[in-house]
């Protein structure tokens, strides 16, 4: 990214991709804050969302964010699955196991687009996600604006969910202490199923507007993961609120970063923020 101007754009376009790195990061902070694992498919599963938005809007001509309608049950029913029948069994055998299922489910999901897809780039190509908006005489795209709102409100949602529903509270419960929890009557297993697949959800959301942002292609995932990782690093691990503050954090290095060393630098100034705050303080800024 080049930015002309003063500081000042690079930082308000900083900030409203960060919210596009909160959202795609959303749901890898969840899984982990729950069941103390990172999922090494949670890039591919959002490009997986970026894949069946284009799907719908390519042949039934739906807008991909009204597409979620269809894809966030689609996601939802998948992650469930997945987390009772693989990650859920895998636990009961060793902690490391889902990583590992995690890491193959990754593989397979990267050849099956490059199947489908062919490995060429695709993106969701809509007649807002073209359209610019104005901040006085400084003029930025509306897909940022939209990865910025989208961001806040899923985050603002899932503290809301975690906090005021049952089922969020059995879940943080569940988070907190498993034993516990189990003595309470809640179903530990039944409960990181719901919390994987509202991940899932949170996946699929991230991959429409990352879709309508930047062209994916069936390996992009790997890209992503790392940005994900990197923001919920530096927000804490498990902290919705943290997250969304770290993927404002990242992204206004990133920008800053190739505002003032060129775009070669942008990633390696995030890759040292990650690393001192990993040093400084393992479970990030809001984490515990």
């Amino acid at each position: 990214m080049i930015y002309g101007g003063d500081i000042i754009t690079p930082i308000l376009m900083g900030i409203m991709l960060g919210g596009l790195y909160a959202l795609i990061a959303l749901g890898l902070s969840l899984v982990f804050g729950v069941m103390r694992l990172i999922n090494l498919a949670h890039g591919d599963f959002v490009v997986m969302g970026s894949y069946i938005g284009y799907a719908l809007m390519r042949n039934f001509g739906i807008d991909p964010i009204l597409g979620l309608i269809i894809s966030i049950p689609v996601m939802f029913v998948l992650g469930f699955f997945i987390q009772k029948y693989l990650m859920g069994r895998a636990f009961a055998i060793a902690s490391e196991i889902p990583l590992i299922i995690a890491f193959g489910i990754s593989l397979i999901i990267q050849n099956a687009h490059q199947i489908i897809w062919t490995p060429l780039s695709r993106a969701l190509n809509t007649p807002y996600s073209h359209m610019s908006f104005h901040i006085g005489e400084r003029q930025f795209p509306v897909s940022y604006l939209l990865d910025f709102v989208a961001g806040i409100l899923i985050m603002l949602f899932l503290r809301w969910f975690l906090k005021r529903t049952y089922l969020g509270m059995a879940i943080t419960a569940a988070s907190q202490d498993k034993r516990v929890a189990q003595l309470m009557g809640i179903n530990t297993g039944r409960v990181y199923g719901y919390a994987f697949a509202i991940a899932m959800v949170s996946a699929a959301i991230a991959g429409v507007f990352l879709g309508m942002t930047f062209p994916f292609t069936p390996t992009s995932g790997i890209s992503f993961l790392t940005i994900a990782f990197g923001t919920v690093v530096i927000g804490g691990l498990g902290s919705m609120l943290g997250t969304f503050i770290g993927g404002i954090i990242l992204g206004v290095v990133q920008t800053i970063g190739g505002y003032l060393f060129g775009p070669a630098s942008q990633m390696l100034l995030v890759y040292i923020i990650v690393l001192v705050i990993l040093a400084i303080r393992p479970q990030g800024l809001f984490g515990k």
